[in-house]
């Protein structure tokens, strides 16, 4: 099926103040394109100017006969992308938000779309922080390389937010019920873990990421299957990981225990039985649910379940309208206050108890009737 990023890309203002350097670095060297994010003091943070180049130099790329595949990385030394700048929409909350929210989540959805549908190969450096928009930049690629300084998790939890690009889809092609621990435990996993979740494919120490890349850019593309070549040279490079003894292969069978629930009242009881039984873990795990948004947590649960059986498409469709809901929602504000802004990591969350967050509530975050012709469009990525 023939894909239209072109038309579905949209242009829009940049909420930022103009960087004095540019935020995403662009180099074609050999018939490969280099991509590099260019705010490592934020932690290469997606901000709108970022996602709008990205998109841009990706559907420009798409097209291009004379790029045969293209490499992502983060520029400094702390990871390719914490995630979307929260700060920055946190500090605009009394303006147009919901303009510039719109025009934000579709351009980002949209080209997380393309990476998982790119016709060329994407290699995606996923060394150190690979978080929440780094995973929507990564885990559609069609080779992911973790290191031993990888840090994946989809972290919206803390914040009163939801997981998103993506995350309807991919965390349920996860072992069990896996997905839905790490979303609603904003959970930080390492390379083992990450390649037994299926969120990356090739495991190598970060000092060879030089070394690879200039054999990317040395290769004559022309006289090559791409495809085979590239999975040779990084054969050259990676080293298999045994993921059969994961942190999370571990703790499978109680995570689908408990998880495999279908409402947050449930997963919390069962966890409340084993760790009262002395089960470590469960009341670890209890814990850290207790400390998240109620309202976030119910919606997310939801989210899930309704991604089971949804296309990627309609995932982010679904995702588009949860993240409209979840810019009028006043725990988003208190989460990136507690978390970004005053750093007190003490949220006062309203409802602060499950059983006052309704189901009329929840199933209102999954209705949006302002943006449907921007969600019919969508369509035309299918």
């Amino acid at each position: 099926m023939t894909l239209n990023h072109a038309s579905f890309y949209r242009k829009f203002d940049e909420v930022n103040d103009l960087m004095s350097e540019a935020s995403v670095l662009f180099e074609v060297k050999n018939n490969v394109g280099s991509i590099r994010l260019n705010r490592p003091k934020v932690l290469n943070s997606l901000n709108a100017e970022m996602v709008r180049l990205l998109s841009r130099q990706l559907i420009e790329w798409e097209y291009d006969p004379s790029i045969s595949l293209v490499v992502i990385s983060g520029e400094g030394t702390k990871g390719l992308c914490a995630g979307g700048d929260m700060r920055a929409i946190y500090d605009l909350r009394d303006s147009n938000i919901l303009g510039l929210a719109r025009e934000f989540f579709s351009t980002e959805y949209s080209m997380d779309i393309m990476i998982h549908q790119y016709p060329k190969p994407v290699i995606v450096n996923m060394d150190g922080i690979v978080m929440g928009g780094g995973v929507g930049l990564s885990v559609g690629a069609s080779h992911r390389i973790v290191t031993e300084k990888t840090k994946w998790a989809m972290p919206e939890m803390n914040i009163g937010f939801f997981p998103d690009v993506g995350a309807s889809y991919f965390l349920n092609q996860m072992p069990g019920f896996t997905g839905r621990y790490l979303a609603l435990t904003s959970g930080i996993i390492k390379a083992q873990d990450v390649m037994y979740a299926g969120a990356g494919d090739y495991f190598m120490n970060s000092d060879n990421w030089t070394n690879l890349t200039t054999d990317l850019f040395n290769t004559d593309w022309a006289l090559n299957d791409v495809e085979d070549e590239v999975n040779r040279i990084l054969k050259r490079y990676c080293q298999p990981i045994d993921v059969k003894n994961a942190n999370l292969a571990t703790v499978q069978e109680k995570i689908d225990q408990h998880f495999s629930h279908i409402s947050m009242e449930e997963i919390i009881s069962s966890l409340e039985g084993a760790a009262n039984n002395g089960d470590e873990w469960a009341k670890e795990t209890l814990h850290t649910l207790l400390s998240k948004s109620p309202t976030s947590l119910k919606v997310t649960l939801r989210q899930l379940q309704e991604g089971e059986n949804k296309s990627l498409v309609d995932c982010f469709k679904m995702e588009f309208i949860l993240g409209m809901n979840f810019m009028t929602l006043p725990d988003f504000y208190e989460g990136v206050r507690a978390v970004l802004v005053d750093k007190d990591r003490s949220p006062k969350w309203s409802p602060s108890q499950f059983k006052d967050v309704t189901e009329e509530a929840v199933s209102a975050f999954f209705r949006w009737e302002e943006d449907e012709d921007l969600l019919n469009k969508f369509d035309t990525l299918k």
